[in-house]
């Protein structure tokens, strides 16, 4: 039976591009990636710098994340970051952070990211929202992003990939229980 499941899994997912950096790779997430991705991800200062990871973190909440991740009509495209994957990589660690890409229509997409609280100010969150920019792996036209205003690092990682403040707004976060100031920014790959 777990045979089975692991090959439809397989057929059920199709190609999703690997864009290496010197330090590590982004990769699709795998279910052995779990573990560490709900250990970062269910930190609080994690979480409350995203709209859509509740803290506390529920159990089976990443476990799906990943499988959702892992279907040929999903509508969001996830890379794990992934140091252990380059010889002597960024921290020897398998889970860094996760980047991410949802379709939008007219060829956009929104830009999501986190980090792992080891590799805040290490220049991982740029790094790997650049390299992801430059390999424009879905082809977009235009990718869009959002961070909170609390959080003025996220938004130079931005800036740094070459967006462009676009506006005020605001969204609600899952972790705060409340909507929270957002800055815009947008940015045009062709």
């Amino acid at each position: 039976m777990i045979q089975e499941r692991q090959s439809m899994q397989a057929l059920d997912w199709p190609e999703q591009a690997i864009i290496e950096t010197e330090r590590f790779v982004l990769r699709a997430p795998r279910l052995s990636d779990v573990g560490l991705l709900a250990h970062y991800s269910g930190d609080k200062r994690v979480a409350c710098e995203t709209r859509s990871i509740p803290h506390p973190l529920p159990p089976g909440v990443t476990e799906a994340f990943v499988k959702r991740a892992l279907k040929s009509d999903r509508a969001e495209d996830v890379w794990v970051i992934d140091g252990a994957a380059v010889e002597g990589g960024e921290r020897g660690q398998e889970v860094l952070g996760v980047v991410s890409l949802t379709r939008m229509d007219r060829n956009q997409s929104q830009l999501g990211y986190w980090v792992a609280p080891p590799c805040w100010n290490t220049g991982v969150a740029s790094e790997a929202v650049q390299a992801l920019v430059a390999a424009n792996p879905l082809g977009n036209d235009t990718l869009f992003a959002e961070v909170f205003q609390d959080n003025p690092a996220s938004a130079r990682v931005l800036t740094n990939a070459g967006f462009e403040y676009v506006g005020d707004s605001e969204t609600f976060s899952v972790a705060r229980n409340a909507s929270v100031s957002t800055w815009t920014y947008s940015r045009k790959m062709r």
